[in-house]
């Protein structure tokens, strides 16, 4: 039978004392591949084409004026930021290439920056009311984390709202669990309402989801096999109530309580 101490001298024989260093061995996780920086190049061109599409599309009152600022701003200036502070090296997502980690979390940065006039208009504040909170801020990178956490925080008529914003690119929309539980822990503690404001860009839409009190039995609720068995909170079509093409609506015309 064989045994523990057996594995051990296996393991000692062909050169390795630590198990840990023998498993990356055998996986090569050890290897590190280089950035491919003529690649990323291209996906910042595919972000800048994102950006200049939805511009043409949605409604002229939060319209991008000058496109080629906000793109050096929030692709170049951003990427560079990314670059020379080694971050990309630091990326890594259950696998998946650096590069496209990247690509996911500059789209979804500057959604939130492209509709940023929007949501001053939804909430009824100007442009500099809105705070950002997340860890993923670029004006300070040395805490730099790619965590789900709010990205923004509005104080409106006394109530505070931690803003998630997110957008889909598939048609898939839903919200994981654990983005829920915080949210619910938020409400608790501190009275503080959260708001998914989801773009689906893939038709055109935007919903808007309190998540501070859903409760466990919504029927909203799935399991989704192919993410490993998580649990996420589907996003229904009742509650897409603005279309892209449209005006941004207002904050007390699409806000209702989830059970």
């Amino acid at each position: 039978m064989f045994d523990a101490k057996n594995f051990k001298q296996y393991r000692t024989e062909i050169g390795f004392k630590n198990q840990n260093d023998l498993k990356l061995f055998l996986s090569a996780k050890d290897i590190k591949s280089e950035i491919d920086f003529t690649y990323i190049e291209n996906l910042n061109e595919r972000l800048y084409k994102i950006v200049k599409t939805l511009n043409n599309i949605v409604h002229d009152s939060i319209r991008i004026k000058d496109l080629d600022a906000f793109c050096e701003k929030n692709i170049l200036d951003a990427y560079t930021t990314l670059r020379n502070n080694k971050i990309l090296q630091k990326l890594n997502n259950q696998g998946r290439r650096r590069e496209q980690v990247y690509f996911s979390w500059m789209r979804g940065a500057i959604i939130s920056q492209f509709f940023k006039k929007a949501l001053s208009q939804i909430f009824g504040v100007e442009e500099s009311e809105i705070r950002i909170i997340g860890n993923d801020n670029l004006d300070n990178i040395e805490n730099f984390k790619r965590q789900p956490i709010a990205d923004l925080q509005i104080e409106r008529n006394g109530q505070i709202f931690q803003i998630e914003m997110q957008s889909g690119h598939q048609g898939i929309n839903d919200i994981k669990e654990s983005k829920v539980k915080q949210a619910r822990r938020q409400y608790v503690e501190h009275k503080i309402k959260s708001l998914v404001i989801h773009f689906d860009l893939f038709n055109g839409q935007v919903a808007f989801v309190n998540i501070s009190n859903i409760s466990e039995n919504n029927i909203n609720w799935e399991t989704r096999a192919q993410m490993e068995g998580q649990t996420v909170f589907k996003i229904s079509q009742d509650y897409f109530v603005w279309s892209l093409t449209d005006p941004p609506p207002k904050l007390e015309d699409i806000l209702h309580d989830e059970n």
